[in-house]
């Protein structure tokens, strides 16, 4: 059984837009909130921005914690390679700590990853985004310290 794992993400929100990286599996593109694995000794909000320089290719400003999120791999659409993931998902809002950056891949971005975008919160709903619930809860403008648990 695989040890249950902290993963640190970024919300990104300008001018009605969230910034997500943009992926791609068999099914097609799918998006993805900026961030990943904590390391051990390192704070979440370090793995955050590190995780941000890694995937956007630029530094963030880390703001507060606003949701927490389980992902239960069993749970999911994914069971089939992912049942044993159990994942904690710390969800921070952010700025980009330069406002003249253009946005491309970081210099270490996730496998899947084929690149970085910004997409309009009214067109949220017509993404694969994962997870999907809290792009509804971002286009409904609610951004405030929430438990989400095991969302799909």
């Amino acid at each position: 059984m695989k040890p249950i794992r902290n993963s640190a993400k970024a919300i990104i929100v300008e001018d009605g837009k969230v910034l997500l990286t943009k992926n791609k599996d068999d099914a097609g593109f799918f998006y993805l909130f900026p961030g990943g694995g904590q390391d051990h000794g390192e704070e979440l909000k370090d793995a955050v921005l590190r995780e941000c320089l890694e995937e956007i290719g630029e530094s963030v400003v880390v703001h507060d914690l606003v949701y927490v999120r389980e992902y239960i791999g069993k749970n999911h659409e994914f069971a089939s390679w992912d049942a044993e993931v159990h994942q904690v998902e710390f969800y921070f809002k952010c700025s980009l700590a330069s406002s003249d950056s253009t946005i491309t891949n970081g210099a270490n971005p996730d496998e899947a990853q084929v690149g970085v975008e910004w997409i309009e919160m009214k067109d949220i709903d017509e993404i694969r985004l994962y997870p999907k619930p809290l792009g509804k809860i971002l286009k409904n403008n609610i951004i405030e310290a929430c438990y989400l648990g095991d969302m799909n």
